[in-house]
């Protein structure tokens, strides 16, 4: 008789840190690893897209990890893009310019990049675990 009362474990899918890191270090990257190549791909659009707006309207893509913290925070939150904020910082050089007239609406787009990012890498992560299809 198999009347246990205990849910069934979910199967993992995956290397959780693999899942992880690709998520991080491309937009959707987490999902191409874990074979959903139609929501990778979304994904990937989405974010780049947001990125790509943000620099379009001079957005600030801030670089700071000492002084006030929501300087602090809007910094790892836009490192959450991973390797296109890596890209922008360290090859282009792109800062944003305050002067711009989209610079505030820019720099929302950029941080929104990066925080949709994090949200993916959760969703991956949710993937792994089974929670999720």
């Amino acid at each position: 008789m198999s009347g246990s009362s205990e849910p069934a474990t979910p199967a993992k899918t995956g290397n959780l840190y693999l899942a992880i890191f690709a998520a991080w270090i491309l937009p959707g990257g987490g999902h191409f690893y874990l074979r959903k190549w139609p929501r990778g791909l979304a994904f990937l659009v989405l974010v780049v897209t947001a990125l790509t707006i943000g620099v379009q309207l001079d957005g600030r893509l801030p670089w700071t990890f000492s002084g006030p913290p929501l300087g602090i925070l809007a910094t790892l939150g836009c490192l959450g893009s991973g390797l296109p904020y890596l890209w922008l910082h360290y090859v282009v050089g792109y800062q944003g310019a305050v002067e711009a007239a989209g610079y505030e609406y820019g720099s929302a787009f950029i941080l929104t990049a990066g925080l949709m990012n994090l949200l993916l890498i959760l969703d991956s992560w949710d993937i792994v675990h089974g929670h999720k299809a």
